[in-house]
């Protein structure tokens, strides 16, 4: 079921928006050659607790998911672009690493991610980066009133086109409110003009990923993270945006 959020209901929200954005904004600072997965979750996992927030990812155990995640953070490295599940791994020179996190703060919860690369950047992987970077910016420019889901999804693929991607369909954007997952779906590609008519209080997670060189995944024996088919490297952007009365607010603005 699709919700409906009143502005009063959207003010509510910006304290978990803001929290959410502060945690990635810590996790990129601390991101560095050397630096062990396993302590950037714990990074996350002690600003969840300072907060007095609570984490959507560690009991989070849907159909695709091999057991409870476990961890508060996903953080998928190089070829890994979704659900990249914290393991004793140090980032190495050259390293491209996505982190995407949710977590609930006095009842509503925001998600939001963000790609980097640690050490001497390839200048393949931060194209890549810009490249969701900028399929976010154009998708949250067309979330207004009156246009279409289907005006997001195919801003979102013309982006992706027009850099030489394709695009992977299975996982893409969602719902967000009291529950990190809601509908409706946003896929990144689709057809302008179609779907659902966009209104105000609707509050989404838009969330453009993209592989170098395909579009198709493989599930990684951990039976969380998700990579490549064929080993090229992967980014992921994203922002949790209320729909207002005046256009598009997001909520987890850094």
């Amino acid at each position: 079921m699709i919700e409906y959020h009143s502005p009063r209901e959207i003010e509510q929200m910006r304290p978990a928006g803001s929290f959410v954005a502060s945690v990635l904004t810590a996790l990129e600072a601390a991101a560095d050659v050397g630096v062990n997965l396993l302590e950037l979750d714990a990074l996350a996992h002690e600003m969840i607790r300072s907060a007095g927030a609570e984490s959507c990812y560690i009991d989070y155990h849907p159909s695709f998911g091999a057991f409870p995640f476990g961890k508060v953070l996903c953080t998928s490295v190089n070829d890994a672009v979704l659900h990249g599940l914290p393991h004793d791994y140090r980032l190495r020179d050259g390293d491209l690493v996505s982190f995407d996190f949710a977590a609930s703060l006095e009842g509503w919860v925001s998600d939001s991610a963000l790609s980097v690369v640690v050490g001497t950047p390839d200048p393949r992987d931060l194209a890549l980066i810009d490249v969701t970077q900028r399929a976010l910016a154009a998708a949250i420019e067309v979330f207004r009133p009156g246009n279409r889901m289907g005006d997001i999804s195919a801003t979102i693929g013309a982006v992706a086109r027009e850099a030489g991607l394709s695009v992977n369909l299975e996982f893409g954007g969602h719902g967000v409110g009291r529950t990190m997952h809601g509908d409706p779906h946003v896929a990144n590609d689709g057809r302008p003009g179609r779907g659902l008519v966009l209104k105000p209080g609707l509050v989404l997670a838009i969330e453009p990923w993209f592989l170098q060189s395909t579009d198709k995944l493989r599930m990684d024996s951990d039976g969380w993270t998700l990579r490549s088919a064929d080993g090229s490297r992967g980014a992921h952007s994203e922002h949790t945006i209320a729909l207002t009365e005046d256009g598009p607010l997001v909520l987890t603005a850094r």
